[in-house]
């Protein structure tokens, strides 16, 4: 199994995490708990984790390595949406050391 990580810097960790968990859980098995600031998604190819922390959202990902830029993307498209008012950037990072997918809002002119 290969694994993606991103830091999402942004004031309502648990709040983006928790409409996540909810929004994917139509298609996928989701669970957020609100006292540890934890959760996960069981993907059809793959497991997924959130965690609030002070200040970031933590993503992680983990399917087999052709299926890292859907995944990526899944997670990283939805919260983007849901945060468009505070310019979330979602930036991957491979255990492999390769970068992985990044997603923003489409109106953010900083270059990729």
């Amino acid at each position: 199994m290969a694994r993606s990580e991103a830091r999402v810097t942004t004031d309502r960790p648990a709040r983006y995490a928790k409409q996540l968990a909810a929004h994917l859980g139509r298609r996928s098995r989701t669970s957020w708990d609100e006292e540890t600031g934890t959760g996960g998604i069981v993907f059809q190819n793959g497991t997924g984790t959130l965690t609030a922390t002070e200040g970031a959202l933590l993503l992680t990902v983990e399917t087999d390595p052709e299926n890292l830029d859907l995944l990526e993307g899944v997670v990283g498209r939805h919260l983007v949406r849901f945060g468009a008012r505070d310019e979330l950037l979602v930036e991957w990072h491979r255990d492999n050391g390769e970068p992985g997918t990044t997603q923003r809002n489409p109106e953010d002119p900083t270059p990729h």
